[in-house]
């Protein structure tokens, strides 16, 4: 049981430093394809992802993924070339800079319409709220005084109605 484990973890190790080795191979052979391709074509050397073309000098460089961008001691970055050889560095941040603030600043006017639009139709619909209630109290006061007439009328035809509405019933 000992050795069964003791065999299938060796293959495991085995396995992860023949991965290891392998990606560790493709960083070096692409080190070296970029550096032979120095003093070539910048189409041949942006060819490969991991290539940067630097135009001041002609040559060919790993790309630094470590600093994203790369340094200027490197090569400036109006004259690094990645990916396409029409398009350098300088004008892809300034380029994608506007259009992300052009982005960010189109959503906010969105979210701005939409809540002013919002905002306009509940000020619209506690309005139309406003003037259903003093059509209501309207008709409620008009029903109220028509009530009271009618109560008047009864009075009257059976003489309850008293010149002082807070003097006492007298029984005759």
């Amino acid at each position: 049981m000992l050795t069964q484990l003791t065999m299938g973890s060796v293959r495991v190790v085995f396995v992860f430093s023949a991965l290891f080795l392998a990606f560790r191979w493709t960083d070096i052979s692409a080190q070296i394809n970029c550096v032979m391709k120095s003093n070539t074509s910048c189409a041949e050397c942006v060819s490969n992802i991991t290539c940067l073309w630097c135009s001041r000098t002609q040559q060919c460089l790993d790309y630094p993924v470590q600093t994203l961008l790369p340094p200027h001691s490197l090569c400036p970055l109006n004259d690094a070339r990645w990916g396409s050889c029409w398009v350098n560095f300088q004008t892809l941040i300034i380029t994608m800079c506007v259009i992300g603030g052009v982005i960010i600043v189109s959503v906010f006017i969105c979210c701005f319409c939409c809540c002013k639009c919002e905002n306009f139709g509940s000020k619209r619909t506690d309005e139309h709220v406003e003037r259903e209630a003093e059509i209501r109290r309207v008709r409620h006061e008009e029903r109220k005084v028509e009530m009271r007439s009618r109560h008047d009328e009864i009075r009257r035809k059976y003489g309850l109605m008293k010149e002082n509405p807070y003097s006492r019933f007298e029984n005759n």
